[in-house]
């Protein structure tokens, strides 16, 4: 059963915008909070912004600070990553995923406190 499923990757120019989409399949996603890992060819996966149950804290990466924003629509239990100016060093795979605690009301950038992931979309930014 898929839970969570990404969409809007591509390839892109350097200083381009892509909107990035995570949709849930259950309302009990509501709860919990959300966030956006990516990981390049050869390197980790890395935390790029999350957002937190109540949509309240939000916490970026300071590579992607004042580029990226993340946002959440509750009614289409859905979490967007709109990423602007983006550069070379942005590509990657894009994951999003959901916290294993419900009603955390902190950010968690630990990958291991995420329990659910999407299958991944193909970010790259080349001219």
């Amino acid at each position: 059963q898929v839970l969570l499923v990404e969409s809007g990757g591509q390839l892109v120019q350097p200083g381009g915008s892509l909107r990035l989409s995570c949709a849930a399949s259950k309302d009990t996603f509501r709860s919990y909070g959300m966030a956006w890992f990516r990981q390049a060819p050869g390197k980790g996966r890395e935390f790029v912004a999350g957002i937190n149950w109540t949509g309240a804290k939000i916490t970026y990466a300071d590579v992607v600070k004042d580029r990226f924003t993340i946002s959440r629509d509750y009614a289409k239990i859905t979490v967007y990553l709109q990423m602007n100016n983006l550069k070379p060093e942005d590509t990657a795979v894009y994951y999003c995923a959901a916290d294993r605690r419900p009603q955390r009301m902190s950010v968690t950038l630990v990958l291991d406190e995420y329990d659910i992931w999407g299958q991944g979309t193909q970010v790259t930014v080349s001219s």
